[in-house]
């Protein structure tokens, strides 16, 4: 896709609700054709400064791997507002099976460590929402209380649509949805949470050393909640 625009601006929407990103006065739009509207000003100006910087200049060129912002923010527009309850019961599944809730039997110190980093978020997750999530060790499905599921649901159910957009792209890349929902709340920083959520892959890659494979896999993940995490800050702004 080449670059058609010079500059590209946010403007208040006609009704006052909301913010709009133009393109040389036009207005970005999402594929069914609505113009895109960002419900908050900083989250309007970031959407709009990854458009001033997509293609380096008019003619260049351009992917949607320049637009993460973008991309989840139309996702969130088009498809989750008007029907959230879906990607709601999509995330919520993951409380069944959340990662903090599997811990390795052996070694000792791959134990100790799983549970001195993660135990705090799972105790979290009970002060704040009321869901207390039984810890195991082994990967045997453990069956969790229903009702802290429904208080992880409810948790989810309550956040605005763009913030279960880059919950839709955190929480898989986390495979632990109290971690997400930490993240949407502020408590936890995405360098950290990703660092969580590959503690295992970390411990073996001290015992056996890096695989290019594996650390691939990693840094597009790590890229996908970085994205996420900075989504769901601006939205908080």
């Amino acid at each position: 896709m080449k670059r058609f625009w010079d500059t590209a601006s946010t403007i208040q929407a006609a009704d006052g609700v909301g913010w709009q990103v133009m393109l040389d006065g036009k207005p970005v739009r999402v594929p069914g054709g609505a113009p895109v509207l960002l419900p908050v000003a900083p989250l309007a100006d970031a959407v709009a400064a990854e458009w001033q910087a997509a293609g380096g200049g008019k003619g260049g060129e351009l992917s949607y791997a320049d637009l993460p912002l973008t991309r989840i923010a139309g996702t969130a527009q088009e498809r989750i507002a008007p029907n959230p309850e879906p990607v709601v019961l999509e995330l919520a599944q993951y409380g069944q099976s959340d990662l903090l809730c599997y811990r390795a039997p052996h070694p000792p110190v791959l134990t100790a460590r799983q549970e001195a980093a993660w135990q705090p978020w799972l105790d979290w997750a009970d002060r704040r929402f009321a869901a207390r999530l039984a810890a195991t060790q082994g990967i045997i499905h453990v069956p969790q209380d229903p009702g802290a599921l429904a208080a992880l649901a409810g948790a989810v159910a309550s956040l605005h649509p763009f913030a279960l957009g880059a919950l839709g792209v955190a929480v898989p890349a986390l495979g632990s949805l109290v971690l997400g929902l930490a993240l949407a709340d502020g408590e936890l920083a995405q360098e950290e949470a990703f660092r969580l959520s590959v503690l295992d892959e970390l411990f073996q890659e001290e015992l056996w050393g890096p695989d290019a494979e594996a650390v691939k896999r990693r840094a597009n993940m790590a890229a996908d909640v970085a994205v996420a995490a900075r989504f769901l800050e601006l939205l908080r702004a």
